[in-house]
């Protein structure tokens, strides 16, 4: 089952900064009267003031908090940050597919930017501060239209009102081909093919496999408005737009901004060799 963590922070943080504001509003002071009462009846039933170290004692006694109280009045602030910077500005992922080889790799940490896009409400992605938009060629981060509770990360290859073209391994945009020339590639395998490919104001590599065309249900799309056909890198190894439509504008995440560590599957220390700017 795939988890919200999203929704599961937003709930945490509702929840602590409910029980710390009815603490605040109502039962701390109700304890703060209990204190002056039991401190009256202290001086009242001791000749001369009551000691310092009584006082003191007395006082933590009526002012404790209740545990749930307490415990929200300590993970409150710390939730509060973590969902803001989360939320707002960065937040971590981790790459746990192939489908943007040889740019993005198994076991990247990547960095992603949430603020890229416009500010969005945490869980329903409405933008309530616009920002930009996706350009083609920006690799985002965006929950999945056949289940949004979970996140994918593709390559924007067409925006709003954009026809789309995709046939034998070749991409063409609003009727010009996508330039891309091949490359060689270190430790490349003989049926391994990569590319340099043009999307937008973007260089980048794409990766294909001689002789296996993933092939789709249509090969032309227009993306409709405040839509966004994505594609992989990984371009016969990639579950995206070509088989499950467009992203909507809503389901928008953020753009993927840097790696920041690797580490291989299994019992392997992280690497820092990938950090860097995804592009």
């Amino acid at each position: 089952m795939d988890l919200d963590f999203a929704l599961i922070l937003t709930v945490a943080v509702l929840v602590a900064g409910v029980i710390w504001g009815f603490d605040l509003l109502l039962l701390k002071p109700r304890r703060q009267e209990r204190t002056t009462a039991a401190l009256a009846r202290l001086r009242d039933g001791t000749s001369g003031e009551p000691a310092a170290e009584t006082v003191t004692a007395v006082t933590e006694k009526e002012m404790r908090e209740p545990l749930l109280v307490e415990y929200a009045h300590s993970f409150f602030p710390v939730l509060l940050v973590v969902w803001v910077l989360r939320s707002f500005l960065f937040e971590p992922f981790t790459i746990p597919s192939g489908s943007m080889l040889p740019t993005l790799q198994v076991g990247d940490y990547i960095l992603v930017n949430k603020y890229a896009y416009g500010l969005r409400l945490p869980v329903l992605g409405t933008e309530l501060v616009p920002v930009g938009k996706p350009a083609r060629g920006d690799i985002m981060v965006f929950k999945y239209p056949e289940n949004p509770a979970q996140n994918f990360i593709k390559r924007v290859v067409g925006i709003p009102g954009d026809r789309v073209r995709v046939q034998d391994g070749r991409v063409w945009l609003n009727g010009a081909e996508l330039p891309r020339e091949a490359v060689a590639f270190p430790g490349a395998e003989p049926w391994e093919l990569y590319f340099r490919e043009n999307t937008g104001a973007t260089r980048h590599m794409i990766r294909h496999e001689d002789g296996r065309e993933v092939g789709s249900p249509q090969d032309e799309w227009v993306v409709p408005e405040d839509s966004y056909f994505m594609l992989g890198d990984n371009r016969d190894n990639s579950r995206d737009s070509r088989f499950w439509g467009f992203v909507p504008d809503r389901y928008i995440v953020g753009r993927a901004a840097l790696v920041w560590m690797h580490k291989e599957p299994g019992l392997h220390l992280p690497s820092f060799g990938r950090n860097g700017k995804v592009q």
